[in-house]
């Protein structure tokens, strides 16, 4: 990307995690090795298509959060790096309720009870392969083990390290009653550095593998959802929803509320990437069901997605009946609490997969417009409009049904990679082309788009109580005895 915002280059490649090597069957780790070849070969990728028009002034890193590896001195894992998608720790879940009280981890840490939880890997680690803790000399989240690998200096920052369960946030800091819990030394965790500082330079060895000038900086980065929440532009008053796979709907706090409410909706909250700012957040589902929905219903179309949509443009508002709830992930989300899975209800011989598919588009935006309302209520704050960036926010007659169904503007930019803008924004502070992260921001052109609610906005009242009521009725039904 270059400082305005532009993408001038980019590769992209498949990720995925592996069972790992004489562990049970349905154990996931990640191949940090195999991670590392790839983005190795992308930097290549990219370095190409670059060629002699534009010089490189810095590298900076984000990932997902919650995975990291414990590294002996040479930077060696001495455990293979446990996948968020791996279920062994949900049992520990259990042992630290037992030690603790999670309305007193919500207070400090900002985070709910999740098994993919770093803390949980800590303690699962300890109880089942203590010799991977004792020759370690640090632990890395997965963002700050690329950074040591491009520069061979060891450091973790606060928006990755606020999705281990394990960190005052107030403070900023870690938490010594978390770590105490976990039975994990603070002096395993390398110095702090924030967003934006000097992770270090690239190396020879490191020049040679990516291709990338040795000597180059590389700056602090963290984790994407931050990093794409800071970059979305949004006003005091607006929430930002970054909507892919999963959605996230957020808004940078100016101060640290840890509210009984919030922890009774199943809010989390993360650090921001700017000092004394806070992202209270709710998770949910979003575009992972209209994907199952495309693999089920669209399985042979070409252009898939433009299908969907055209055929969707044709079923009236309120899809004739069909309620499509889409909490694949019972127990997430605004909805969690009533442990429904994904459910379709109005099913006839006339519903066709349009009204699937518009079903699914009105579900996902009753989703978001409880956990719009449950935010508002838990930090005593309204939202006049919803920023939406991602690749969600591309979907046109999505945004028209998320503004009818919650009263609100929704208003989209011209930038698809907000996590990679948000990145660069933060690089090219970093390396002094701005003096601030408003000035960086300042020289971009967001090439606002608003969409305002439409004239179905009653039609989607009446759905959104039947939406609740559903979800009421329902988890009786669901209840496991």
């Amino acid at each position: 990307m270059d400082s305005h915002g532009e993408v001038i280059a980019h590769r992209r490649g498949s990720n995925s995690t592996k069972p790992q090597p004489g562990g049970h069957p349905e154990w996931r780790i990640w191949d940090l090795d195999e991670i590392w070849k790839k983005l190795c070969m992308l930097t290549r990728g990219v370095l190409f298509d670059l060629g002699d028009k534009y010089r490189v002034a810095g590298v900076i890193v984000t990932t997902w959060g919650a995975d990291g590896v414990f590294v002996d001195e040479r930077g060696n894992p001495t455990y293979p790096a446990i996948s968020w998608q791996c279920p062994r720790t949900r049992e520990v879940m259990d042992y630290v309720r037992e030690l603790i009280d999670p309305w007193d981890v919500f207070r400090i840490t900002g985070y709910q009870f999740i098994s993919f939880n770093t803390i949980f890997k800590w303690i699962w680690i300890r109880k089942n392969a203590p010799d991977a803790i004792k020759r370690a000399k640090a632990f890395l989240m997965i963002p700050h083990y690329i950074s040591y690998k491009l520069t061979g200096e060891f450091h973790i920052e606060p928006t990755d390290a606020s999705t281990t369960m394990a960190m005052d946030l107030a403070k900023r800091d870690w938490s010594d009653e978390m770590l105490s819990i976990a039975g994990v030394d603070r002096a395993i965790f390398p110095e702090w550095r924030e967003p934006g500082d000097y992770a270090g330079y690239v190396t020879e060895q490191a020049s040679r593998e990516t291709g990338l000038k040795k000597g180059l900086p590389v700056i602090v980065g963290g984790h994407d959802t931050q990093f794409a929440i800071f970059a979305a532009g949004a006003q005091r008053d607006e929430a930002i929803l970054s909507s892919g796979t999963w959605e996230i709907l957020s808004f940078r706090s100016e101060e640290y509320f840890a509210s009984r409410d919030a922890y009774e909706h199943g809010v989390v909250v993360e650090l921001d990437v700017e000092k004394n700012k806070w992202n209270p957040q709710f998770l949910m589902i979003a575009s992972g069901v209209l994907e199952w929905l495309s693999r089920v219903a669209y399985p042979e179309s070409e252009k898939k997605y433009e299908l969907m949509v055209e055929e969707a443009l044709q079923i009236p508002p309120g899809s004739e009946g069909v309620f499509f709830l889409p909490s694949f992930f019972p127990g997430s989300g605004p909805t969690g609490k009533y442990g429904v899975p994904g459910t379709i209800v109005g099913l006839t011989l006339s519903v066709t997969r349009a009204h699937l598919y518009r079903a699914a588009l009105e579900g996902l935006s009753y989703q978001l417009r409880l956990a719009l309302e449950l935010l508002e209520r838990s930090f005593n704050i309204r939202f006049s409009a919803i920023r939406v960036v991602g690749g969600g926010s591309r979907n046109e007659l999505w945004n028209r049904i998320r503004a009818s169904v919650t009263g609100r503007k929704i208003i989209t930019s011209s930038f698809a990679e907000t996590t990679a803008l948000g990145a660069a924004v933060v690089a090219f502070k970093g390396i002094g082309l701005f003096r601030t992260f408003e000035e960086a921001r300042e020289n971009l052109d967001y090439g606002l788009k608003v969409v305002e609610p439409e004239k179905e906005r009653a039609i989607y009242e009446e759905g959104y109580e039947r939406y609740l009521r559903l979800y009421q009725s329902l988890s009786e039904f669901f209840k496991r005895e």
